[in-house]
């Protein structure tokens, strides 16, 4: 669904990304690990055409994203949940959700249900201003609001960054029934653990540089990332 061949990205007279390939196949949860400052934000940014590649292919479900609008990125049915969550503060729960139905506004109602069925508390709190709901509320609303745009794949960028143990425990839960309706996941996570934990496959990026990939459980294994990663 998802291809990157030899992408190279930099950031005036930084180089920040080395020739990475990577490969998300359909239905997959794909975990990029690696430490901070490693580059991880920046492919996804890249992916979403939020920042411009200096060479290098990125394929998704056919499209050529390097020569595709950010605007339009979302069109072709690939969502961004960012870090930080970016959600609208000063808008309410319901008016962040239509906000990401903006591409796609058919049949707007029921995805709303489904979103709610699934999110009970944003229901609840549907008339409440955004900027005043706890922090795993809001990371709920931003998964929330990129459901809206009925994806094929969802980038997901630290999901659980400045959470309690227990809502990380919700927010991961969340992430394997959202990969169990059918979409497919690209996954940027500093708890390593829990990702390889949920996901299929996993890459370590270490200063712009793919260093390890495999099969998620045996990267969980392995000394390498048992060492830098899992603290064992």
């Amino acid at each position: 669904m998802l291809e990157i061949k030899d992408l190279e990205v930099s950031y005036g007279a930084v180089h920040a990304i080395h020739g990475v390939s990577i490969k998300v196949n359909d239905g997959e949860i794909v975990s990029l690990i690696g430490a901070n400052g490693a580059g991880k934000t920046t492919i996804l940014r890249t992916i979403s055409g939020l920042k411009k590649a200096d060479s290098g292919e990125i394929t998704f479900d056919g499209a050529d994203l390097r020569k595709t609008e950010p605007s339009k990125i979302i069109s072709l049915k690939l969502a961004h949940v960012p870090e930080g969550r970016h959600i609208f503060p000063d808008m309410t729960v319901e008016e962040n959700l239509e906000m990401g139905a903006y591409a796609d506004p058919k049949d707007m109602e029921e995805t709303m249900r489904d979103v709610y069925e699934r999110f009970p508390r944003l229901k609840e709190r549907h008339r409440q201003l955004a900027g005043t709901l706890s922090g795993g509320e809001q990371q709920m609303l931003a998964v929330g609001r990129a459901l809206m745009a009925k994806p094929k794949m969802i980038l997901m960028d630290e999901p659980s960054m400045g959470l309690s143990p227990l809502l990380v425990k919700e927010i991961f839960s969340i992430i394997k029934e959202v990969n169990k309706k059918g979409i497919t996941v690209l996954l940027v996570e500093q708890n390593a653990k829990m990702a390889l934990a949920i996901s299929d496959r996993a890459y370590v990026l270490e200063t712009g540089r793919i260093t390890i990939e495999g099969r998620a459980q045996e990267l969980l294994s392995d000394e390498r990332v048992k060492k830098a990663y899992l603290g064992q």
